[in-house]
């Protein structure tokens, strides 16, 4: 196993990749592009992550008004930007490098519509669902929105160093988000400029961890074997393994590192409906279609982006 000593004196213990799973690209909805590997048949259980879609949207798709219960949806714009509205009152634009964090607890409808500007990219991006602890399923929706400069960053080896890492959640070489998920969850987006940078990033004992490649190769612990481009890495949890250490293959080398505490209860899904019985599920339908208990806005409420 992998271990370095760090500054105070203790020893740390790398996780090691443990699972490998390619994200392909294939077309979903009208003018949309995923690559999906959590939620994939390759990678369907993953507690407490539900879907990791890596997205390009191209001008006349979009994602008009659903509605969600159970779970919370994570929305970072690597590229562009996509405009946002949902039944609770909330609306804006996720701009590049920004990122939308919604619990949708137990019931809410949204829109989620790209923006096409002449000269500007396509907008691409990361969507992750999380699930909520059973506790939690039946709160009141709660929205978090960071602008690109209201996520921080940390520099491990100093602001002109190498080495950057964008705190979505959690907390990263003395760095904190503001972000506040219910239940456990960091997010980093970790970015190398050279080759042979490494870093060394503490995750809380026993979390279920992974990690997203988007640019260049990495290489995991004391392994050398390198991971390129859109892989999806599941990492070890062992009771002794402290963090993981990386190490960039190439200049230019991106990826994401998330970690949540798993939740030991089932998981009943349908479509954007996530619970933990079947009954639960059922209990959902008829909510919906009657629009009661978090959807009583169901069949009134529209978006003003949805139709655009």
């Amino acid at each position: 196993m992998a271990s370095q000593i760090t500054k105070n004196g203790l020893s740390s213990i790398s996780r090691q990749v443990v699972k490998k799973v390619l994200a392909v690209e294939t077309p979903e909805g009208d003018g949309a592009l995923v690559r999906r590997s959590i939620g994939s048949m390759k990678l369907r259980n993953l507690t407490p992550f539900l879907m990791l879609d890596h997205f390009h949207v191209s001008k006349g798709a979009g994602f008009p008004d659903h509605p969600h219960r159970g779970q919370a949806t994570v929305t970072y714009m690597l590229e562009g930007s996509s405009r946002h509205e949902d039944s609770a009152g909330h609306a804006g634009t996720i701009k590049t490098g920004g990122v939308q964090w919604m619990c949708a607890g137990r019931g809410i409808i949204h829109a989620e519509m790209p923006v096409h500007d002449p000269g500007h990219p396509d907008p691409r991006g990361l969507q992750l669902w999380v699930d909520l602890p059973k506790q939690h399923k039946m709160v009141e929706p709660t929205y978090q929105e960071l602008d690109p400069d209201q996520i921080p960053t940390a520099y491990p080896e100093g602001e002109n160093g190498p080495v950057k890492v964008k705190v979505i959640s959690g907390k990263s070489h003395g760095v904190e988000s503001p972000v506040r998920p219910l239940g456990g969850c960091w997010y980093f987006h970790v970015i190398f400029d050279k080759k042979g940078s490494a870093i060394f990033q503490d995750i809380p004992k026993g979390w279920t961890s992974f990690i997203y490649t988007l640019k260049g190769s990495i290489a995991v612990g004391d392994n050398s074997v390198p991971h390129e481009a859109f892989y999806t890495l599941v990492l070890s949890a062992d009771e002794d393994e402290t963090g993981v250490k990386i190490t960039s293959g190439d200049d230019n080398t991106e990826f994401v590192l998330i970690s949540g505490e798993p939740l030991d209860q089932p998981v009943v899904q349908y479509g954007p409906f996530v619970l933990t019985s079947r009954q639960e599920v059922q209990d959902t339908l008829i909510d919906y279609q009657l629009g009661k208990n978090g959807f009583e806005k169901a069949h009134t409420w529209k978006s003003k982006i949805g139709g655009l």
